[in-house]
């Protein structure tokens, strides 16, 4: 799944069933799906869209809760352990089915040191059923504005946890556009810690817009990430104007950009 672009259908054609959104995804020259939460569809209904397209399934969420009542993620309230490693193991038998390779895990809304601790019994435990399965489980640290409360706002966070759990299945999912919020260097930010990054998602900073919106250049930023020996998908999860098909003139850039040789 090297120097592939990834149509986040959490994002992206919103308007269709999974299995078109797929096909949408396909037609329009990604090379490669991610979704948020796609439970409501049968796993088996997926997997012969992407085996249609011959798209491949980067990622998942695990459930999030109660997204009505606040909710945003379990894994680090106290308290509902339970709760989210169920969700866990949900996330890792539909990502088996589809043929996914990563299981996002959200920390969810919640401060201090209870919930930090919280967060990390969940991960110990989750990522060796993840790591049973041959997949990875993803932490990712999200911008205060867009998520107020959420646990993880810095890669610094992120780190922390990932020290503690101390395992290599648990990696860092690496949001160009949340890192924005954190620093002006998201370039270097990303050289410092890129062997702990397993995948890369892209929106145009500050309105999240489509990637050539904004302030970050992302030509620059992609050569600037393979250059510090990246070499995963990278996932477009923005909010469209209107039709996706009519805002990707983007995207032959940064295929270029992530099809260039390496060095």
């Amino acid at each position: 799944m090297t120097g592939l672009l990834s149509a986040n259908l959490g994002l992206l054609w919103t308007d269709l069933p999974v299995p078109d959104a797929v096909r949408a995804a396909a037609a329009a020259g990604f090379g490669a799906v991610e979704f948020q939460w796609p439970y409501d569809t049968a796993a088996a209904v997926v997997r012969a869209a992407l085996e249609e397209t011959g798209l491949p399934a980067i990622s998942l969420n695990a459930p999030a809760g109660d997204l009505a009542a606040g909710d945003f993620g379990l894994a680090a309230l106290p308290g509902r352990a339970a709760e989210a490693l169920e969700g866990v193991d949900q996330a890792i038998a539909y990502a088996d089915a589809i043929g996914a390779r990563f299981v996002h895990v959200l920390a969810g809304r919640a401060a201090g040191a209870e919930a930090r601790e919280a967060l990390i019994q969940v991960l110990r435990r989750a990522v060796d059923r993840a790591a049973a399965a041959d997949l990875d489980l993803l932490i990712e640290p999200k911008n205060s504005r867009d998520v107020p409360g959420y646990h993880l706002t810095t890669m610094e966070e992120a780190l922390a946890v990932l020290e503690a759990v101390a395992h290599p299945r648990l990696r860092i999912m690496f949001d160009c556009y949340h890192m924005a919020h954190a620093t002006e260097d998201v370039a270097g930010l990303f050289a410092r810690h890129a062997p702990l990054v397993a995948h890369v998602q892209i929106a145009g900073f500050p309105g999240r817009r489509a990637p050539d919106t904004g302030d970050l250049d992302y030509v620059r930023l992609l050569q600037a990430i393979l250059a510090a020996g990246y070499s995963g998908s990278v996932g477009a999860e923005y909010v469209p104007r209107g039709a996706v098909e009519a805002g990707l003139g983007w995207m032959p850039a940064l295929r270029g950009v992530l099809a260039a040789p390496a060095g």
